[in-house]
């Protein structure tokens, strides 16, 4: 029996949450969801998904500096590549080999890597 149907929430690791919440929705065009204290673990329970109001959400938690894992799908890579360049966010090159998506990286203010992938 499979007890698990979806991923809920994945949590991004940053120093600064203030910072964190305006880049994942400003520059991201995340949605803030919840932005509540929460001083027993010395900060906010902040948590931002995608205007879509898709499955998975993102909380930005108080520690930084790695290699999320977290892969967020774009329609358009080359696009979202060039708006995050654009707005001088650290990105890889952009990806692209036949028969895989074109991808790259890129990383938040707080030195996490981040993955984007055309959907």
């Amino acid at each position: 029996m499979n007890h698990f149907t979806s991923v809920h929430t994945v949590g991004i690791p940053v120093t600064d949450q203030d910072r964190a919440l305006e880049f994942y929705t400003k520059t991201l065009g995340f949605a803030l969801v919840v932005d509540t204290p929460l001083p027993q673990l010395g900060g906010r329970w902040i948590v931002v998904a995608t205007p879509a109001g898709a499955d998975l959400a993102l909380t930005l938690a108080t520690e930084a500096g790695v290699d999320t894992g977290i892969r967020l799908g774009t329609p358009d890579a080359a696009a979202t590549h060039h708006h995050l360049t654009t707005n001088e966010v650290p990105t890889s090159d952009l990806l692209s080999w036949p028969g895989v998506p074109p991808m790259f990286t890129f990383q938040d203010p707080d030195n996490n890597t981040l993955y984007a992938v055309q959907t």
